[in-house]
């Protein structure tokens, strides 16, 4: 099973279209699923992440092939385009380096609040939630965090259809990785 969570409903509905997935409820959270994917819309923020994570560890049984994923837009300096995904290789929150499992040189800044200004090369709200999640259980075995970049450090140019479109762009190069059926 592959294990999704995102802030938004629109990050969601790039996933919920694509892949047909039927919503419900687990507790507060609305959860999209099919056959072989669970999405969860966890909310803005750091504590709104690690809670969704946490709730699709404790409901579901989690197997060897399970795969967790983070995706979500977030900011970028001028190195990267807006549209272009990130498969973040490490988290920098509250002044410390947490290594991801994954290889790629992307260091992303998870803050608490919006990031306005330049002060990063990658910024996003929910990705240290859910890594500290998945790092605390045992069970899981492949984590992964994407973002796709959504504006150079200009949050109030980022809007719900355009944050919908640039998931939805970004899901073939996920289907490739993680081999999804559309």
């Amino acid at each position: 099973m592959i294990y999704i969570v995102t802030a938004l409903k629109p990050e969601a509905q790039a996933f919920v279209e694509r892949y047909k997935l039927q919503k419900s409820k687990l507790r507060d959270f609305s959860v999209f699923s099919n056959a072989r994917m669970r999405l969860i819309v966890g909310g803005v923020g750091v504590d709104a992440a690690r809670r969704a994570t946490q709730t699709l560890i404790d409901f579901y049984d989690i197997t060897d092939e399970d795969i967790y994923i983070n995706i979500g837009i977030c900011g970028g300096d001028g190195a990267y385009e807006v549209g272009e995904l990130i498969e973040a290789g490490a988290l920098l929150y509250a002044g410390q380096t947490y290594a991801l499992p994954s290889q790629t040189p992307h260091i992303l800044a998870c803050s608490d609040t919006e990031v306005s200004h330049d002060g990063f090369r990658l910024a996003d709200m929910e990705s240290f939630g859910f890594y500290e999640a998945v790092s605390l259980s045992k069970a899981i075995k492949r984590f992964y965090v994407f973002k796709v970049v959504s504006d150079h450090f200009k949050p109030q140019t980022v809007t719900k259809e355009g944050t919908k479109k640039l998931v939805a762009e970004s899901l073939k190069l996920l289907e490739k990785r993680f081999l999804l059926q559309g």
